[in-house]
């Protein structure tokens, strides 16, 4: 099945500028073949023992299951933040042009 290597990967940043250096890194080292980023969202969330909240940029990063490690490693290298959420979910389906091309632009 086309879909079965295929995974979204969810990164909050909490600048629109760090999500774009974020996605920049992904696309250029071929990481990603593409990455939404959704701007100024509101979250909340607990953090050390209080409940938080802060304004985040979303990243939807579509990539293939075998770079969700990499991605991880580069991703906490630049982050700012000191526990970045990173967090990949698999594709069940979908299109299979869409995830054809997935695959072709991921090297």
């Amino acid at each position: 099945m086309e879909s079965e290597d295929k995974v979204v990967i969810f990164i909050t940043t909490g600048t629109d500028e760090e999500a774009h250096k974020v996605a920049d890194k992904l696309l250029k080292e071929r990481k990603a073949a593409c990455v939404n980023i959704l701007p100024k969202m509101s979250s909340r969330f607990w953090w050390q023992g209080k409940l938080d909240s802060a304004q985040e940029s979303l990243l939807i990063v579509k990539t293939k299951r075998s770079r969700v490690e990499e991605i991880v490693r580069l991703v906490r290298d630049i982050h700012s933040y000191e526990v970045p959420e990173i967090i990949a979910l698999p594709i069940i389906g979908g299109s299979k042009d869409y995830l054809g091309w997935i695959g072709k632009e991921v090297k």
